[in-house]
């Protein structure tokens, strides 16, 4: 069987190649949990916030020569199921069990674009990760078989290293340097890999900017001073020294991950292959350990940032186009010339990318749909999800809680009893308390704070139990702050963003509309968890 497949292979890629089909490589390079933070969104939108402190050179420059989208969002802010929903081009609930976090397992039934790639004749592979925590670990790109980590996998903990080694006597300089060769060796050892004038599709995707982070690395290692922020805070996050710093802190890693594309882009230009190469860069949701951020379907926590280069891209635009990361899927197989699945519910991106058109290129992209389940399966007694589905468009975004009597978060475990968490554990141990947010000194300083008359509006905000519908106006309130589903303003669009948010579910087959919700609501996926065990081959005997 396996020498058919490659004959077919050899046989399309010669057929191909006489028949003048130029299929480009595609570059991929997806960062955990890295929102809609970079610098050249300040340029273009105007300083004043917190990407005024952003310093993604690689990023920006890439965006500049392509195309940047300004309204990208993930379909689910949640590492696991954001990640079906982009393999598969279908949205997270139509992946079954893909659909949560912990508990996770693919349907092997289910088409990906990184499969359906290798199956026309593209070399594929991926640095870092892919599909987790789920089972098998990277489902969806063939697992370790398609692994590059032969120079480690050090990255991962960019701050961590480098702290670590200079602490030691090593400059930073240097350890830096030491990380950029892991990422330069891991993606020669991909290109090494293929056929001569085989196409390729790599995926990076470093975890260093998911938690956690050493405190102070932003300053120490990148530059980045926390008082630069002093005034610039959302009105989500309050304005003091514990969690400008933290977000500091974070705007380091996101430099990191901004020196990894560029040293990609370096080797691609190297070996000859960069006017050749589609390159993808975006991020799977916003901000880990914020409110708003991770696991909240407000804008901090589902828009990312987005930008698109390479052979067919008319670059140097700025487009406006609300555009979901399933889309993705599609267009990666059209610029492959593969076929796209028909149960891909996701619409490709190459006529954007190919339009000449500045701002709303596609009138129909207005709005997108995002949604949410269970991510860490102890939140709440009974290991049940807290589900949610928006729609967000230009002007308004309208929420949907389906079960408004649980907590958004995760229940507030042992807070005001004899049992509480300390200030350090709520630092660094995420499933003490409100576990849907991760731990670190944000969380941290605004629970244990949470009694102060000034941070208890902060805490109730965030942590609160929230009513069954939400609707923000966008141009009065970017920040997401005052509810107002019930305002008899607003009753009208209200009543017709819920309908089209609804039509769009039943249409989109979402169990959530089902028999109220059983699917998500009963085992398997209300089911305990335990870590897969990593398989370990076994020694010779000797």
């Amino acid at each position: 069987m396996y020498s058919m497949i490659r004959i077919f292979y050899t046989f399309f890629l010669t057929w191909a190649s006489c028949n003048g089909i130029n299929r480009p490589n595609i570059l991929f390079v997806f960062a955990d949990d890295w929102g809609r933070q970079a610098s050249i969104y300040a340029k273009i939108e105007g300083a004043g916030g917190i990407n005024d402190v952003a310093k993604t050179p690689h990023f920006d420059e890439l965006a500049t020569s392509g195309v940047l989208f300004t309204n990208a969002s993930v379909n689910a802010p949640s590492c696991t199921p954001c990640r079906s929903s982009i393999l598969s081009g279908r949205n997270f609930w139509e992946t079954g069990r893909g659909a949560i976090l912990q508990g996770a397992v693919w349907d092997e039934n289910i088409p990906t674009w990184p499969l359906l790639l290798k199956g026309s004749g593209y070399h594929i592979g991926y640095t870092y990760k892919v599909w987790s925590p789920g089972s098998p670990v990277n489902a969806g790109i063939g697992g370790s078989a398609n692994a590059f980590v032969k120079s480690g996998t050090k990255f991962n903990g960019f701050s961590q290293y480098v702290s670590s080694r200079a602490s030691k006597g090593t400059a930073v300089k240097d350890a830096k340097e030491e990380l950029y060769r892991e990422v330069r060796g891991n993606f020669n050892s991909f290109l090494k890999g293929r056929k001569k004038d085989q196409p390729f599709a790599y995926w990076f995707g470093p975890t260093n900017v998911h938690r956690k982070w050493i405190k102070g690395s932003g300053k120490k290692l990148w530059g980045i001073d926390p008082d630069e922020l002093k005034g610039k805070m959302p009105a989500f996050l309050p304005d003091v020294h514990a969690v400008r710093e933290d977000l500091a802190d974070y705007f380091g890693e996101i430099a990191a991950f901004d020196a990894g594309l560029g040293i990609l882009i370096e080797e691609l230009k190297k070996v000859g292959e960069y006017e050749n190469t589609i390159i993808v860069v975006s991020g799977d949701h916003g901000p880990p350990g914020f409110p708003h951020g991770k696991c909240n379907l407000y804008d901090f926590g589902t828009r990312v940032c987005l930008a698109i280069a390479g052979p067919g891209v008319r670059g140097g635009r700025v487009v406006d186009d609300f555009v979901c990361l399933p889309d993705l899927a599609p267009t990666f197989l059209e610029a492959g010339k593969v076929q796209v699945p028909e149960v891909m519910s996701a619409r490709s991106l190459w006529k954007v990318l190919k339009s000449k058109k500045d701002g709303q290129v596609d009138p129909s992209r207005d709005a997108v749909i995002t949604g949410r389940e269970r991510h860490v399966f102890s939140s709440r007694p009974g290991y049940l999800p807290y589900p949610q589905r928006a729609i967000r468009t230009k002007d308004y975004q309208f929420i949907i809680n389906f079960r408004p009597d649980r907590w958004p978060l995760g229940d507030p475990y042992l807070l005001d009893t004899s049992q509480e968490p300390s200030y350090a554990l709520l630092e660094n141990q995420t499933f003490v308390t409100l576990s849907d947010e991760d731990a670190g000194p944000t969380k941290a300083w605004i629970v244990s704070n949470r009694k102060d008359s000034k941070v208890k509006p902060v805490f109730d905000h965030a942590y609160g139990k929230r009513p069954q519908e939400e609707f923000y106006d966008m141009n009065k309130d970017p920040d997401q702050m005052k509810n107002l589903a019930q305002d008899p303003e607003y009753s009208g669009t209200v009543r017709k963003l819920r309908s089209r948010l609804i039509k769009y579910l039943g249409d989109n087959n979402d169990p959530r509309l089902v028999d109220n919700g059983k699917f998500f609501e009963t085992s398997p996926m209300t089911d305990g968890f335990k870590r897969p065990v990593k398989f370990k081959k076994p020694k010779p005997k000797k």
